[in-house]
């Protein structure tokens, strides 16, 4: 299974690296250049990209992966926006985190498969 993770904050970097040792292919993304550094090394794929951006999307692949976890929690707006451009780049399986229960049914109306509140 390929993943895409969106986000390397303490969630997101856990996620990608217990995927990594299932043995799934993960490419993680995070618009800060210091967080993509940071885990350069430990995750197979890093790189930095403004996941809120439907063309940077389409030219990650994003489509291609089967599923997507978005692991933005404080920056409401922009894990919003980014769960709607997966959905828009047609991303199949999307995985959001969600800090309250309403952030929670905003990422279910514009297209997250599953809300996690970690």
């Amino acid at each position: 299974m390929s993943v895409l993770v969106v986000g390397l904050g303490q969630f997101g970097t856990a996620v990608a690296e217990s995927l990594i040792r299932l043995d799934q292919e993960v490419l993680a993304v995070d618009e800060d250049l210091v967080l993509v550094e940071k885990w350069a090394d430990e995750l197979t794929h890093c790189v930095q990209a403004d996941a809120t951006d439907e063309e940077a999307l389409r030219q990650l692949g994003a489509s291609n992966f089967d599923r997507a976890v978005v692991a933005i929690g404080k920056d409401v707006e922009a894990s919003v926006l980014t769960v709607l451009a997966l959905a828009q780049a047609g991303v199949k399986d999307i995985w959001a985190k969600a800090i309250t229960h309403k952030h929670g049914l905003i990422l279910e109306r514009v297209g997250a498969h599953h809300v996690v509140y970690p």
